[in-house]
């Protein structure tokens, strides 16, 4: 798998972003925070700015998006997004000439890597996730790639099934949630259906992944305030309960590469930024 790169560049409320990298072909799935932390992550892990050949955007919220109208104006893809999604970024037309809305399930190839989006259960006005296909002389290998989701929504669970690496979203302990600092409406929201994934539900769900074959999970968008990192990893670890499964967490502010070789570092490898 030395050919395929998956690395974390950084993820959570503050920004997320995640590169791609396999048969010559280099893709983001999300750009926030800003243009300059975006280019100097892919930096560190190895990759150009210039190398990257599309930007597939999740949905609209700006921790997922903020870096892009800056980074198209030296660096012009092509953005696919969920259509409902296109007026966030319709106001400036150099951008707006890059977008490609698409609806949930459309496929994209770029070179002989195909991506498919699924909706996702989270309050935007749209919401996916994607799978990534990507041919290797021993079949087929697959990327999942959902954060930013309510609950396990079966069409969610229904596209990471059978993926040998997915990208799940970890955000929040429920107890930490409940007594934390933020106001009820809030607590309401992020617990909410549309809201986001917490430790328990993540486990449940890469339990079952994991005993459909995957071998390589990333805990990621974790919150600062209502998770830890050690947290979302003990109670995830304690349902895989199973030493042949990667696992590792996407760092806030840390580059984190998705270990994908047997025998590879368990915690993943960080890259300082």
């Amino acid at each position: 798998m030395k050919d395929i790169e998956l690395f974390s560049l950084y993820s959570g409320s503050a920004g997320n972003a995640f590169l791609v990298a396999a048969h010559g072909v280099c893709f983001l799935i999300d750009a926030g925070k800003s243009a300059r932390s975006l280019c100097t992550a892919i930096r560190s892990c190895g990759h150009d700015p210039d190398d990257v050949q599309a930007i597939f955007v999740t949905h609209e919220h700006n921790d997922h998006i903020n870096a892009i109208p800056v980074f198209l104006k030296q660096h012009p893809v092509p953005v696919h997004l969920p259509e409902d999604c296109v007026y966030k970024l319709a106001d400036d037309p150099w951008v707006q000439e890059r977008l490609c809305p698409h609806t949930p399930v459309d496929s994209v190839l770029l070179g002989d890597i195909r991506i498919t989006s699924f909706p996702t259960p989270h309050d935007s006005r749209g919401s996916v996730g994607y799978r990534v296909e990507i041919p290797t002389p021993d079949g087929m290998f697959r990327l999942g790639y959902a954060t930013d989701i309510g609950y396990a929504a079966p069409i969610v669970e229904q596209n990471l099934t059978g993926c040998q690496a997915v990208v799940l979203e970890s955000n929040h302990d429920p107890d930490m949630l409940r007594n934390g600092p933020y106001p009820a409406f809030l607590k309401q929201r992020i617990a909410s259906r549309r809201g986001h994934l917490s430790n328990a539900e993540s486990a449940c769900l890469a339990a079952r992944l994991c005993s459909a074959g995957t071998r390589s999970l990333m805990l990621a968008h974790l919150s600062m305030e209502n998770n830890t990192p050690d947290t979302a990893y003990s109670e995830c670890f304690g349902c895989i309960a199973s030493d042949a499964v990667q696992l590792c967490i996407a760092q806030p502010d840390c580059v984190t590469e998705l270990p994908l070789e047997p025998g590879a570092d368990m915690e993943g490898r960080i890259c300082s930024i």
